[in-house]
């Protein structure tokens, strides 16, 4: 018998961890350890802050990043952006790669994933049809397809550019300066920010 089965609680925690995305098999063990050798202030506090986070944490309804509850979003409600420009994006994580490159001042939209019908996403498990809503208006001028390039982000820009033909806006891509088959968030902040300055038509 393994030594884990002997130890129950410990097991309690493995499992919890076993289903933290992206923690690799082989970080887990130091992650369990780190959090045995925490004193008890120290496990309160990351415990209440935990808490805290999915209590005051939301997503904006307008372009689903995160914000706090009782705050405006940072994003949408800063005048000194360009209402005219949408760059839509994968996840929260790419929208902030984008941002740090400080080389595109418009708005976002966050899409929660990409179509990948193996996996059961469609484009109705998406945030799609808002950011059709908001292509519609009148102060949008450009929508910015910042998709990862890897067939399922391909794929999914594909479809918003075929909705988005009718809405009589610029639709745009990120130049192939991105490498293909990576993900933005692993990309240098100065390929990102040469790829948004020489976007081009989709």
């Amino acid at each position: 018998m393994d030594i884990i089965d002997k130890l129950p609680t410990i097991k309690k925690l493995i499992r919890q961890l076993q289903q933290v995305p992206f923690l690799a098999s082989k970080n887990m063990y130091k992650v369990l350890a780190h959090f045995l050798k925490l004193d008890q202030r120290k496990t309160e506090q990351l415990c209440a802050v935990l808490k805290e986070v999915k209590q005051e944490v939301v997503l904006c309804q307008h372009c689903f990043s995160w914000k706090e509850r009782a705050q405006q979003c940072l994003l949408c409600d800063d005048s000194n952006r360009d209402a005219s420009l949408i760059c839509v994006v994968e996840t929260w994580q790419d929208l902030l790669v984008v941002e740090r490159t400080e080389n595109y001042r418009g708005l976002y939209h966050v899409l929660g994933g990409v179509i990948c019908p193996l996996d059961g996403i469609g484009p109705n498990d998406l945030t799609i049809d808002s950011l059709l809503h908001r292509a519609a208006t009148k102060s949008v001028k450009e929508v910015i397809l910042a998709m990862n390039y890897t067939p399922e982000g391909e794929a999914t820009a594909a479809f918003i550019a075929r909705r988005l033909e009718d809405k009589g806006v610029l639709i745009s891509s990120l130049a192939k300066g991105v490498p293909i088959g990576s993900n933005l968030e692993f990309v240098d902040r100065l390929t990102i920010g040469k790829a948004i300055s020489d976007r081009k038509p989709f």
